[in-house]
C-alpha cells in the first residue's frame, strides 16, 4: 500500500524527529518587535553617532551668536627696559622695569557679515536637527527590516525543512517501487538527486537564518534566542488612502531629506548675503582700561634733577578710555569678490541637490505606492498559487502511481508547491516592509508603526508550523491513500 505525500505530511515530518529541527526556545526567550527597536535606541551605534553630530553642530548657533556679544578680554605686560642716553654731561645709562594691566570691553554696533553668519547657522543647527530625526526613522525602518529578515529567513527554513522531508519521503516510495518492480533504477536517481538538492538548500538557509540574527545583533548589540512571528491574520490591505498623488503631496511637503535640503538651501542664501556685507563698513564700541607705572605708560617726570625725557619715578597712573572703532574694507586683493562668487554657486548647487532629491523623492513615493498594492495582490495570488499547487501535485502523484505520470513530474511539481510556499511568504515581508518604506518616505513613519504591527505578534510563533495559514495547513491535513 503506498501512501501519497501531501504538504502536511512534510510539514509534520519536518518539526517532529529530524535530526536538524531545533527545539524551541521558552515562550519567555521570545523577544517582540517593539523591544527590540527600544534596545537598538539604546545600543544603536550608528544612532549614538548621529545624536553626537547633531550636538556637535548645534554648537555653531553659539558659537556665531557670539560675534555679536560683547567681547572682554584682559592682560598684563612685565618688561624691562634699558635706556642708553648722550647728553653734555655724558653718556648715561637707565634701566627700568614695570608691569602694566589692560583690560578691553568691545560691543559690536553694526556687523552684518556676523549677523547673516548668525542666520546661517540657525538653518544649520536646523538642518541637523532634520538630519538626526532621520536617523531616528532610519533605525525604525531598520529594526523592522531586521526583525522580519529573521521571520523571513526561519520561515523559508521551515518550508526548506518540509522540501527535504517531502524528497525524503519520494526517495523512500521511489525505492519500494524499485524493490517491487514498479519502476526502475532512473526513478531512484532522480528522486536521490532531488533529495540532496533539497538537503543543500536547507543547510544554505540554514545560514541565512543565522546571518539574519547576526544582523540584528549588530543592530542592537544584544544576543536573541528567539523572535515572536507574525501573525498570518495581520491585514494586507492597500494603503490609506490608495491615491499615489495624495502620498507624492505628503511627501513634498513632510519628507525629513526634503526639509533638511530646504534648511541647506537657507543656509546658503545667508552665506551669499554674509559675503556680500564683506565689503560694508563696520562700527564697534570700544572702553580700555590699563593701570601701570608711569614709564610703562608712556608718563614722565622732569624735575630739575631730571634728564630731559627720562622718568625719574615709578609711580602707578590709571588709563580709561572709550570710542566708536569704524573700519571700512576697501581692497583686499579681491578676496571678498571671490567669497561672494564661491557662495553664490554653492547656493546654485544646494538648489539644484534640493530639486534632485525632490524628484528622487516622487519617484520613489510612487514607487513605493505601486510596490504596496502589488504586495497585497502577491499575497492573495501566492496564496492561491499554494492551493493550485498542491492541486497540481495531488494529480500528479496519482498519476505517478498508475503509471500516467514519472518521477520528474512528481518532483517538478514538488519543487513548485514549496516555491510556491516561499514565494507567499517573501510577499507578506515585503508587504510590512514596502508599507513602512512607503511612510518613510511621506514623512509619517514613527514608532507607533511598529506598535501597530505588535498586536499581530504570536508569542508561540513555531515556523516549522506556522510558516503556512492555518487554514491551509487544515486543507493539507488529509491523506489519500492509493492501494
Amino acid at each position: 500500500m503506498l501512501r501519497r505525500l501531501t504538504l502536511a505530511l512534510a510539514v509534520t515530518a519536518a518539526s517532529s524527529g529530524l535530526t536538524w529541527a531545533q527545539t524551541a526556545p521558552p515562550l519567555s526567550a521570545r523577544t517582540d518587535l517593539v523591544s527590540v527597536y527600544r534596545q537598538a535606541v539604546e545600543n544603536n551605534a550608528d544612532l549614538a553617532a548621529a545624536r553626537a553630530q547633531f550636538k556637535a553642530i548645534q554648537e555653531v548657533v553659539p558659537q556665531a551668536r557670539a560675534g555679536l556679544l560683547p567681547n572682554l578680554s584682559g592682560g598684563a605686560e612685565l618688561s624691562n627696559t634699558r635706556t642708553d642716553v648722550d647728553t653734555s654731561m655724558g653718556s648715561r645709562s637707565l634701566s627700568r622695569s614695570g608691569t602694566v594691566y589692560q583690560a578691553t570691553l568691545s560691543q559690536p554696533i553694526f556687523r552684518p557679515e556676523r549677523w547673516f553668519q548668525l542666520q546661517a547657522a540657525e538653518a544649520i543647527g536646523e538642518q541637523a536637527a532634520l538630519e538626526y530625526s532621520i536617523a531616528e526613522q532610519d533605525l525604525i525602518r531598520l529594526t523592522a527590516q531586521a526583525y522580519f529578515a529573521v521571520l523571513r529567513a526561519q520561515d523559508n527554513l521551515a518550508a526548506a525543512k518540509a522540501e527535504e522531508s517531502a524528497f525524503q519521503r519520494q526517495l523512500d516510495q521511489a525505492n519500494e517501487r524499485f524493490e517491487v518492480g514498479l519502476s526502475d533504477r532512473t526513478d531512484v536517481l532522480e528522486a536521490q538527486a532531488g533529495f540532496d538538492t533539497a538537503r543543500a538548500n536547507r543547510l544554505l538557509t540554514q545560514r541565512r537564518v543565522d546571518d539574519a540574527f547576526q544582523a540584528l545583533f549588530t543592530l542592537t548589540n544584544r544576543e536573541y534566542l528567539a523572535l515572536e512571528g507574525i501573525e498570518h491574520s495581520l491585514p494586507v490591505l492597500p494603503p490609506i488612502p490608495n491615491d499615489a498623488s495624495a502620498w507624492v503631496n505628503t511627501a513634498t511637503q513632510q519628507n525629513l531629506d526634503l526639509l533638511a535640503s530646504n534648511q541647506a538651501v537657507n543656509a546658503a542664501e545667508e552665506t551669499l548675503r554674509q559675503r556680500r556685507s564683506g565689503h560694508a563698513p563696520t562700527l564697534d564700541a570700544v572702553a580700555r582700561y590699563s593701570k601701570g607705572d608711569n614709564d610703562s605708560l608712556g608718563f614722565t617726570n622732569t624735575g630739575s634733577q631730571a634728564v630731559p625725557g627720562i622718568p625719574r619715578y615709578t609711580g602707578d597712573v590709571e588709563q580709561r578710555s572709550i570710542g566708536l572703532q569704524l573700519n571700512i574694507p576697501l581692497y583686499s586683493g579681491g578676496l571678498i569678490s571671490s567669497q561672494r562668487r564661491e557662495a553664490f554657486h554653492q547656493l546654485t548647487q544646494t538648489e539644484q541637490q534640493r530639486e534632485s532629491l525632490r524628484r528622487q523623492v516622487v519617484e520613489t513615493t510612487r514607487n513605493l505606492h505601486r510596490a504596496v498594492n502589488t504586495d497585497v495582490e502577491q499575497v492573495q495570488a501566492r496564496r492561491q498559487s499554494i492551493i493550485s499547487n498542491q492541486s497540481a501535485l495531488e494529480a500528479t502523484d496519482i498519476g505517478y502511481q498508475v503509471g500516467t505520470r514519472n518521477i520528474v513530474d512528481v518532483l517538478d511539481t514538488q519543487r513548485r508547491l514549496f516555491a510556491s510556499v516561499r514565494d507567499y511568504n517573501n510577499a507578506r515581508y515585503d508587504y510590512i516592509i514596502d508599507s513602512l518604506r512607503l511612510k518613510q518616505a511621506a514623512g509619517t513613519l514613527n514608532p507607533g508603526d511598529l506598535e501597530d504591527l505588535q498586536r499581530y505578534l504570536k508569542t508561540d510563533y513555531d515556523p516549522d508550523t506556522d510558516f503556512l495559514p492555518p487554514d491551509l495547513s487544515e486543507n493539507f491535513a488529509r491523506p489519500v491513500r492509493i492501494e
